[in-house]
Order: C-alpha cells, then structure tokens, then sequence
C-alpha cells in the first residue's frame, strides 16, 4: 500500500468504476479525497464510504463539460485547500457502441468529444495551478487502450479517449520543469457502469451471451490500486502511459 498520508487527492468520476475504486484505493493509503461527479447520489455515497474509513473527504456536483461550472467549482476548492497533491481524471462516458461511422449522429460525437477530451482540458487547466504549489504534484488522465494502441466500439470514444492520450504527452513535457508528473493510463476491459452499457449493446445487437462477455472483464479495482501508487511519492521515478489489463 502506497502511503499518501497528508496527501489531497481530487478524483473525478467518483461516483462509480475506476473513479470510485481510485478514491476508495487513495482514501485506504491516507489520503484526503476530493470527490467529483455529475452523478450527485452516487458522489454523495462515495463520500459516505470515504468517511467510514476514517478519511476526510468532500463531493461536488460538477458537469466537466460545463467551463463555468469547473472553473467555480476550482475557486470554491481553494477557499479551503491552497494546493492539491494529485488529481486522478477518470470522469467520461461512453456512448454510439457499434454504431457504424455512416448512421453516427453529431450530436452524440460532439456530447462523448466534449466529455472526454474537453473536460480533461479543463480539468488540467484548472488543476494545475493548485498542483504546481504542491511537491511533486501529479496529474493522470484515465484514457484507454481504444483509440491508443487499437479500435473501439464507438468512434467518438475511441478518438476521445486517442486525444486524451494525446493531451497527456504534450503536458507531461510542458509541466515536467514545473515539478508537475503527467501520465495516461489505459486501462483494458473493466467491468464498470460504463462497459457494461457497451456490453449489454454488443449483446443484444450481436446475440453473443452477456455472461460469457462479463467474464473477460477485469475488477477495476485493480486499477484503483495503480492509480493511488501512481499518486504516491513511491513512484517519483515512474514517467509516461501506462497499459493495465
């Protein structure tokens, strides 16, 4: 176990799967978490897990996509947190699962494109002030395999999730003299609300037995545990993407 002890966390998507795994994996390593999700019940119950552990922890409401609303959101924070250790992005979604280019309507493109990959901007930018008055702050935007290493079921989600990866390499260069570590990390197949929407689609559409497609997915609270040591002073010397199952 990482040791994050007097460390302030902000963990978006914490509501369910990887973002909530990564708060529960930070919270158990002694860090104060920040948690953040558009999804108001489901924050409201991570905070009341967070808790009885015996952690500090807060939850926002905040639509990602929304400027106005990150960058109150940012201001509100530092009223009662003048920097942050770390901030584990893993707050997205994904919609259009096989749905081939030429029926793809715009609107979804544009709803998942603003989601992913505008929110990890805006994220980021606001983020990094609060991280550069930390030592050794950390930024890690949760990406994918999809759109990085191969395909996706949704073209909108695998070039948003491409683009995240993206953002993550020009950041990693741009913040690494302002002591400031960036990486992506693409997890594979996790059994997360938001895979299961896309598996439950492949099933319907594909006639291929839901449990069997369930079993090839991972726990993600496997990766909850590589985000709180990523988040850590333990792994200072650690740099770039990293792949996890």
């Amino acid at each position: 176990m990482p040791n994050l002890d007097n460390k302030v966390i902000l963990v978006t998507g914490a509501a369910s799967g990887i973002g909530r795994s990564a708060a529960l994996c930070c919270a158990r390593a002694g860090a104060t978490i920040i948690a953040l999700d558009l999804d108001t019940n489901g924050v409201a119950s991570c905070v009341e897990e967070l808790t009885a552990i015996g952690v500090t922890a807060s939850g926002y409401t905040v639509d990602i996509q929304d400027e106005a609303e990150v960058t109150t959101f940012f201001t509100k924070i530092t009223q009662s947190h003048d920097h942050i250790d770390g901030v584990i992005h893993a707050a997205g979604i994904l919609e259009g699962a096989l749905v081939p280019i030429e029926d793809f309507e715009s609107l979804t493109w544009d709803r998942v494109i603003d989601i992913n990959l505008k929110g990890s901007f805006l994220i980021a930018r606001n983020a990094v002030p609060l991280l550069e008055r930390a030592s050794k702050g950390v930024l890690i935007l949760i990406s994918s395999g999809a759109g990085v290493k191969g395909g996706s079921s949704s073209v909108a989600y695998g070039s948003s999730k491409g683009g995240v990866h993206g953002l993550s390499l020009v950041l990693a260069a741009q913040l690494a003299n302002r002591d400031i570590r960036v990486h992506a990390v693409c997890p594979g197949a996790l059994e997360t609300p938001l895979k299961m929407g896309a598996v439950r689609a492949q099933a319907e559409k594909t006639g291929q037995d839901i449990d069997i497609l369930t079993a090839q997915l991972g726990n993600p609270g496997g990766v909850g545990k590589i985000l709180a040591f990523l988040a850590s002073d333990d792994a200072d010397y650690v740099r770039g993407t990293i792949f996890t199952r």
